[in-house]
């Protein structure tokens, strides 16, 4: 075949057996022409050529719903290159650059089906010139053959001679007596497509006694017909004609079930779809939905992707949701919708209650349809990975119930999955669909639904350092939650801003905050959440400098939350009460508490715990002074914290390990780290961390005699000081002005 001899030739080691620049192969062609199957049976061909593996994404770039958005793509990529989730940044261009640095030293094949713009691709390009990325597309993506040198390989439709040796090969076990000409007719009025041409010869091949003349008269009245009904409408590319007379021919051939089943799951939202989401949709049980789906995949109406799990060609999609907007009134499609969202919302609640943490705020279900039938999942193990399968579905729900107003399934799907977003996804990841839930709540008057949404937002944008964002959310939730009396919301929503305050270096603000949550949750007699509160209250009098205070709380957190079986909370007030230790230089009392809490947090593999108990004892080490100890827990420290994505908290060890190369006399070891420490503070935007490794900083310089440089960083802190007050903030700046003397 002569466009797989092209392929082959893209990846043929050039002279003199080096690497190759990056490669592009494009194969281009008309809708249903067989780029996918060219570009996945040429990927396995070659296999063995990227031993590293292969990766592949269909970006739905002509579906009738959105493409897939290349920040997502770069995420689904990154979890198969075995990155861990809490590793992978926010951003669409943070995320490339950890996929190009990932992919440097690999040999992967990259298949990247049904494109619709070079805006698509340029982003999952890796950049590495052992890679081959491999394109299909329906055009000829000029740009990309100019600018990145793609080698572009046009697939035109089959031949006369292979149409009809496709059609044989097909009809051979059913139909041996077809003649040439016959079949070259029937490949005519497909257009001699192959998806059109495999969904005429597996009806062919059901009716073997029916002669083929008969078949081709019914394809050309189809044909007529399809003229007729489309004469008013600007028309396209002829072979698009023949694949939707083709569509019709086979549609119109299906029972009155299987065919309304065809119609009502092109409303379905996302590209693919489960069984039992095809059950809800079309109201029918499991059993029965399972038959009416064979009858589709037999007829090349549909793909099965998984176990139970079916998918679209994008033009058999399009064509769905035309007959739907045909055939099915308008109050059975909504009808049909609703029930499809409603199972994905009782999905929703089902996967939280065993999947996620207790600290989800309670939401008001309206029952399903007695005909639809209800997920349910073992275990949490279950339910992670149906939410992992279904996550692209879930966000498209909220999209569909948006836009069909269905305000309520909008903004609780959502809401239901807070937790399983926090821990399982990049901040951004479903920050449009919570914007989508919050106009819906709003346009519903759902106050309830406005003020959960209000706080979840607060959660995304907290954890992606927009902390003015966060605050607002954050209010407004509080707001929201005191006008209709929920004193549980308000505790949430009222915590909420006091981390955000912790997050900006607020201590004095946060600790009223996490007072006023503290006082709410106390009345409610809910003993995690008072242990919480109770721990976060002893953060802000720590970082305020109210160390013998701040003591006396964090024990009376870590019993709490002992008693109350959380251990991992538990954890994290040890930490912070070493911290209260190392301050009162009680260094083995300090020493104590954090290996206890690390103890704790390696039985439970939690690894950011860990970290941060280990961060404590290093911090603990450089107080004795005993370097090399501190060594050894810091370099720990900063892989987990790289390791779980915390960015913030790697910057921190590395500004800490400055401090203990600083006490081995090792000044340029100091400085690079302090310096790499204040370059990951700046990006991010922290203020008072970048003045804290600035000024560390300063103070190595001034050791290796750089003393203008020094002044410099010192001038700088200085000014970012100035954001700040209370005493620590206040004595920093002190500290610095008398280094910096009379300007």
């Amino acid at each position: 075949m002569q466009e797989l001899e092209s392929l082959d030739a893209a990846v043929a080691d050039p002279a003199g057996g080096e690497a190759a620049p990056l490669r592009l192969a494009l194969i281009v062609g008309t809708a249903g022409v067989g780029k996918t199957s060219l570009a996945v049976r040429w990927a396995h061909q070659v296999r063995d050529r990227f031993p590293d593996g292969q990766l592949y994404v269909n970006l739905h770039g002509y579906d009738p719903g959105p493409p897939v958005a290349a920040t997502d793509v770069l995420v689904r990529f990154l979890r198969a290159l075995d990155i861990p989730l809490e590793r992978i940044p926010n951003g669409e261009e943070p995320r490339a650059e950890l996929f190009r640095s990932s992919m440097a030293e690999r040999r992967i094949l990259i298949v990247l089906d049904n494109a619709a713009t070079a805006g698509q691709i340029r982003p999952l390009l890796p950049g590495a010139p052992n890679c081959l990325v491999v394109i299909t597309s329906r055009t000829r993506m000029s740009g990309l053959v100019a600018r990145e040198g793609a080698h572009r390989v046009s697939l035109e439709t089959l031949s006369q001679t292979a149409s009809v040796q496709l059609l044989r090969t097909v009809l051979a076990a059913y139909r041996t007596s077809d003649g040439d000409e016959e079949l070259a007719e029937l490949a005519r009025l497909c257009a001699r497509l192959p998806l059109a041409l495999r969904i005429v010869a597996e009806r062919a091949a059901a009716r073997p006694r029916m002669p083929l003349r008969d078949l081709i008269t019914d394809l050309r009245d189809e044909s007529g017909l399809w003229d007729a009904l489309s004469s008013e409408n600007e028309q396209g590319p002829e072979q698009t004609d023949a694949v939707r007379t083709v569509f019709a021919w086979s549609y119109r051939s299906l029972t009155p079930q299987a065919a309304r089943m065809f119609r009502l799951l092109g409303l379905h939202p996302g590209p693919d779809f489960s069984l039992n989401a095809a059950a809800a949709l079309a109201a029918v049980p499991p059993v029965t939905a399972r038959r009416q789906l064979d009858t589709l995949a037999g007829a090349h109406l549909l793909d099965e992707s998984g176990h139970h799990r079916y998918q679209f060609h994008d033009l058999l999609r399009a064509y769905a949701l035309d007959q739907a907007q045909t055939e099915e009134p308008e109050v059975e499609r909504h009808a049909a919708l609703e029930r499809l969202l409603g199972w994905y919302l009782h999905a929703a609640a089902a996967a939280a209650h065993v999947g996620s943490s207790a600290y989800t705020l309670p939401v008001t279900l309206q029952p399903l349809p007695d005909n639809v039938t209800a997920a349910t999942f073992e275990d949490s193990g279950a339910a992670i990975a149906w939410y992992e399968t279904e996550r692209s579905n879930l966000v498209a729900a909220v999209q569909a119930a948006c836009t069909s107003r269905m305000d309520r399934i909008a903004w609780q799907i959502p809401a239901l999955l807070t937790m399983i977003i926090a821990d399982r996804e990049p901040a951004d990841a479903w920050l449009p669909a919570q914007q989508m839930a919050l106009e819906a709540a709003r346009r519903a008057d759902d106050r309830y639904g406005e003020a959960i949404t209000l706080d979840n937002l607060g959660i995304a944008y907290r954890h992606l350092f927009r902390l003015l964002q966060a605050e607002e959310h954050f209010s407004g939730a509080l707001t929201v939650f005191h006008r209709l009396g929920d004193a549980f919301g308000q505790a949430r929503a009222a915590n909420g801003l006091g981390v955000t305050h912790m997050f900006a270096h607020h201590p004095d603000r946060a600790a009223v905050r996490f007072e006023e949550a503290l006082h709410l949750v106390r009345e409610l007699g809910n003993e995690l959440y008072t242990g919480a509160f109770t721990r976060n209250l002893g953060w802000a009098l720590l970082q305020r400098g109210d160390v013998d205070r701040a003591e006396t709380v964090l024990r009376q957190a870590a019993d709490i939350l002992s008693g109350a079986g959380e251990s991992l909370e538990q954890a994290e007030a040890l930490t912070l009460l070493a911290a209260v230790y190392r301050r009162s230089h009680r260094f083995d009392a300090a020493d104590a508490a954090a290996e206890q809490a690390l103890a704790i947090a390696g039985e439970s593999e939690a690894t950011l715990f860990e970290a941060l108990a280990l961060l404590e004892l290093g911090r603990n080490a450089v107080a004795r002074p005993e370097a090399g100890e501190a060594l050894s827990h810091l370099q720990q420290a900063a892989a987990l914290f790289q390791r779980v994505g915390r960015p913030d908290l790697q910057a921190t060890t590395w500004d800490v390990t400055g401090e203990t190369y600083l006490l081995l006399g090792r000044t340029e070891d100091a400085a690079g780290f302090h310096l790499q420490a204040a370059t990951a503070h700046r990006s991010r935007g922290d203020r008072w961390s970048l003045a804290t490794s600035l000024a560390h900083l300063a103070d190595t310089l001034v050791q290796e005699g750089n003393l203008l440089e020094a002044q410099e960083h010192r001038r700088e802190a200085v000014q970012l000081l100035a954001n700040f007050s209370g005493p620590e903030a206040e004595a920093k700046r002190s500290r610095l002005e008398a280094l910096l003397g009379p300007e």
